[in-house]
């Protein structure tokens, strides 16, 4: 079956997709959302990629080395065997700095006998969106191009050049390798140099994977997830990226396409309480300083969404020279989405912050600030919560009081209180008690539906929604109140087709939905095992690991029928999900137990 059949590399600047074949076939540089390099995946014809030809002899498989980003693609016929190891450069290079240019580097790696590869290098910078120009030079191969951007890439390589860019057929005979950097190199590489990169970046994804727990069960899947979400992070500001690309479709031929190279404070803040959980609390912590940064202004209302890099306006584009991936189109960059309301975002945020704040309390530098977020959060809640918005899905149409928007005005208010207890601010507990209830009664009053015997998407809706499911998550009812089993249940009997789960199943501004989201599937088999029904979860949750690509990796989306991965890829909302639920099933290892009783 056509997948989405792509490895990740990256160093947290940016990243890169390679197909199960050796192909890169998506990489932006010098960051995650600049413009592309290679885009065969939004165009099989214009868009570029980079990747090897081999007889058809040869047997190609793919695998990550273990507990680290580098990918392995190992070539075999017979006695002529090569493995190509592709990575981003990430290493330390001194406290609290660390090294990651960007740069990929294919690591060729001479196994046995005389393998014979040619290579496809073909670079279409800035999208594809004019000629690219190739040259061969005395110490490396330099593509540009010269339309509304002037743009280049260097290729250094310890093959013959004229022979790669001509595509003839090169004999490998010893290790050897290839380095794509943004930048010209000053000093010239070797693949002596080249193979200390590869130990180093190595040396840094163990050491990172280290920190992760050991379970008993799942632990690959959470490791490779784990991993997979830490390349999204984005080194220099703490932003945690939804996604690593743009425009592929939720579904195919349909034009439910975006671009998911942005910080979503939602995505983001789940996945930074997912990675605290696990140890990793400098991404915590990094990401905390993102939002602080944001918020200057005591009255300035948060956006849903920023660039990685703090920008507030992603203004949206189509790319009409590219058919986008099999053909769906159109292709954008930039998301207006950021334009939305969405009252969801400060009970998020507040539930993020309160749990930094329990694990961090005594060594926050930033508490008088996070103090007056709180403050400024609580403030904005009390004047809008009563506001329709355009809920978790980003409705473009119009605003509805939509039942998660508010348990999520209610997570604010009771996370601010819970913040105002460690700060020992009773006053403000006081005032924000009686705001709490009054929004709970609100929400327990208008989003049950007593036909439905379910809370459901809207105040007053028939509709249900899987998100819904996160009200016992974020602490709003117990998982035993018969008001949340029989939700679950209505849910199920709903939404669920073959064990996975619409997001909805009534009409939004682009029609019906005919895909699965991955992240609402994993919200389910978490509130199954909470209702007490574990080995029915368990039994979904063992098929659902079963749709991920050859590496475990999932995006956005899953076909009803087919199964096959659709969506932004990888998506960070799906591994976040499929972690907790993998928690659910786990024990921690006794060694990790006993090393945490002694902290």
């Amino acid at each position: 079956m056509d997948n989405l059949d792509y490895g990740i590399i990256g160093n947290c600047r940016s990243a890169a997709l390679i197909s199960k074949k050796g192909s890169i076939e998506w990489c932006c540089l010098p960051e995650f959302d600049s413009s592309s390099v290679f885009a065969k995946l939004l165009d099989d014809e214009i868009g570029g990629s980079f990747g090897f030809h081999v007889a058809p002899e040869y047997v190609i498989k793919q695998r990550y080395k273990k507990h680290t980003a580098i990918l392995i693609t190992r070539f075999e016929d017979g006695e002529d065997i090569f493995e190509v190891h592709d990575f981003m450069p990430r290493y330390v290079k001194g406290p609290s700095q660390y090294y990651g240019p960007p740069e990929v580097v294919r690591f060729v790696k001479h196994i046995s006998g005389r393998p014979k590869l040619s290579v496809h290098y073909d670079p279409r910078l800035a999208y594809a969106s004019g000629k690219t120009d190739t040259y061969v030079k005395k110490n490396f191969v330099v593509s540009l191009t010269e339309g509304d951007k002037f743009e280049t890439v260097f290729l250094y390589t310890s093959f013959n050049k004229n022979a790669v860019v001509e595509g003839r057929e090169i004999e490998v005979t010893e290790n050897g390798y290839f380095l794509l950097a943004y930048n010209e190199k000053i000093f010239q590489p070797s693949t002596r140099k080249i193979y200390l990169e590869l130990e180093r970046t190595k040396v840094y994804w163990l050491n990172w994977s280290n920190k992760t727990p050991n379970y008993k069960k799942y632990n690959a899947q959470i490791n490779r997830s784990a991993i997979t979400l830490k390349l999204l992070t984005y080194n220099k500001t703490g932003a945690v990226l939804a996604a690593a690309t743009t425009s592929l479709p939720e579904t195919i031929g349909e034009v439910r396409n975006w671009d998911y190279r942005f910080c979503w404070i939602r995505d983001a803040s789940m996945v930074i309480k997912v990675m605290a959980d696990l140890g990793h609390t400098n991404v915590a912590r990094r990401y905390l300083q993102f939002i602080v940064d944001l918020i200057p202004d005591k009255d300035e209302k948060l956006q849903i969404m920023y660039g990685i890099n703090k920008e507030k306006k992603l203004t949206e584009k189509t790319l009409d020279h590219l058919k986008g991936y099999k053909g769906s189109k159109p292709v954008r960059i930039g998301n207006a989405a950021y334009h939305q309301r969405q009252n969801d975002i400060y009970g998020i945020l507040m539930d993020v912050l309160y749990d930094q704040l329990k694990r961090f309390s005594t060594d926050l530098e930033n508490g008088e600030e996070l103090w007056g977020i709180t403050k400024g959060i609580a403030w904005i809640v009390s004047k809008h919560w009563r506001e329709p918005d355009k809920g978790i899905w980003e409705f473009r149409t119009e605003d509805r009081h939509f039942t998660f928007s508010k348990v999520l005005c209610w997570v604010a208010i009771d996370r601010a209180i819970k913040v105002a207890r460690i700060f020992r601010k009773n006053r403000k507990v006081e005032k924000w008690s009686a705001l709490e209830q009054e929004i709970r009664e609100d929400i327990l009053t208008n989003a049950w539906n007593e036909k439905k015997k379910a809370f459901t998407q809207s105040y007053g809706s028939p509709n249900l929604d899987a998100s819904v499911l996160l009200m016992e998550s974020y602490g709003f009812i117990p998982a035993r109140d018969p008001r949340f089993i029989s939700t679950v249940h209505a849910i199920e009997k709903e939404l669920s087709n073959d064990g996975l789960l619409y997001r909805y199943k009534n009409k939004d501004d682009f029609g019906l939905p005919s895909s699965s989201f991955t992240i609402c599937t994993f919200w389910f088999i978490n509130s199954l095992f909470k209702i007490g029904e574990e080995e029915k979860a368990q039994a979904l949750f063992d098929k659902v690991l079963g749709y991920g690509n050859h590496l475990g990796l999932f995006s956005e989306d899953i076909d009803f029928k087919t199964k096959r991965l659709l969506g932004n890829f990888p998506q960070a909302y799906s591994h976040l999900a499929l972690i907790e639920c993998a928690i659910n099933f786990s024990q921690k290892a006794t060694e990790q137990r006993v090393l945490e009783s002694m902290r």
